[in-house]
């Protein structure tokens, strides 16, 4: 049987941790979910620890992995921040695996708080990895 899967999390430690988000005990989830409460304390454990190794993960990518920051300063138009994104890895000597249109999506996706209509209203953070890939923040 396959296990379905979010990220790093199965769709049951997903389930799991909502129910105990809502206040639930490992008794009560597991009678919902019709399990063992010993089940649904492996389930929980397993989500904690998976979360927990996401997080370092990323610290670790943030502080060492890191080759060049992108600022995007508010008041810049959307249609400019692919451009500032592509020269700062170029000055870094790194190949971005994206071109102008998933940059452009992805920043008005994963940002779209810092963004009203075409222009940067909080400032946004692209860290470039020296593999080409980016993040938002």
């Amino acid at each position: 049987m396959a296990v379905k899967k979010s990220g790093l999390l199965t769709e049951k430690q997903i389930e799991v941790l909502k129910l105990r988000a809502q206040g639930l005990t490992q008794e009560e989830v597991a009678k919902k979910l019709k399990t063992s409460r010993e089940n649904v304390t492996i389930l929980e454990k397993r989500a904690y620890k998976n979360i927990k190794l996401a997080r370092e993960t990323l610290a670790a990518l943030k502080t060492f992995g890191v080759s060049a920051t992108a600022v995007i300063k508010p008041g810049t138009h959307l249609v400019d921040v692919p451009r500032i994104i592509l020269n700062k890895a170029d000055e870094a000597n790194i190949k971005v695996k994206a071109n102008f249109t998933r940059i452009f999506d992805e920043i008005r996706f994963k940002a779209g708080d810092k963004v009203k209509r075409s222009m940067v209203t909080r400032q946004i953070t692209v860290k470039i990895l020296p593999n080409g890939d980016f993040t938002v923040e």
